[in-house]
Parts: structure tokens; C-alpha cells; sequence
């Protein structure tokens, strides 16, 4: 059995509604964040896929996950520095607590 398109975009499928679940359940922050990381590597292979199967010959599907890969360094970065910011002024990570940001 060879593995195709249809089992990448299957499998992109998978990971994209797990990281929405995640986003849209999940009460903890760095959940929340992971989530979103899962969001991003589904959308990768994706791109991905149609890249090797569309347009095998061209590269854009590669560089075009490369800058998604770029955004969510810095996305994952600057979110973690919220994070700790967060945990330090009110000692919780849940979304519950965090209905004020002023302290």
C-alpha cells in the first residue's frame, strides 16, 4: 500500500481537530499553547502534502512551512514569556483566574 495524498490530508485532519479540541477545551494556558502548536503542524503537513503531490518539481511548499515553522518559534516565545508573567502575578495557570489582568 502506498501512502498518498489522502492519507497526509487524513492525517493533517487528525491533528487539526485534536489541536482545536485542545484550544477550545483545555482551561490551562501552556495547554492551550501546545494546542495551538498542534494547530500549526497540521496546517505544515498539509502544505507539505500538496506540495509533494501537486508540485513536486517546485519548492514553495517548503519555503511556506519554513515561515510558518519562523512565526511559531516566535509565537511560542513570546507566549511562554506571557505565560511566566501570568504564573508570576497570580500563581495559576487556568484561563478561569485570569478574568482580571490588572493586580
Amino acid at each position: 500500500m502506498e501512502i498518498g495524498l489522502y492519507h497526509y490530508l487524513t492525517l493533517s485532519v487528525i491533528l487539526f481537530a485534536i489541536g482545536m479540541t485542545g484550544v477550545l477545551i483545555r482551561r490551562s494556558v501552556l495547554s492551550m499553547l501546545l494546542s495551538i502548536e498542534i494547530l500549526f503542524n497540521s496546517i505544515n503537513l498539509a502544505a507539505l502534502a500538496f506540495n509533494r503531490f501537486l508540485y513536486p518539481a517546485t519548492v514553495t511548499g517548503h519555503i511556506f512551512v519554513i515561515f510558518i515553522i519562523t512565526i511559531a518559534a516566535a509565537e511560542a516565545a513570546v507566549a511562554l514569556a506571557i505565560v511566566m508573567i501570568v504564573y508570576k502575578n497570580f500563581r495559576s495557570l487556568e484561563v478561569e483566574g485570569l478574568t482580571s489582568l490588572k493586580r
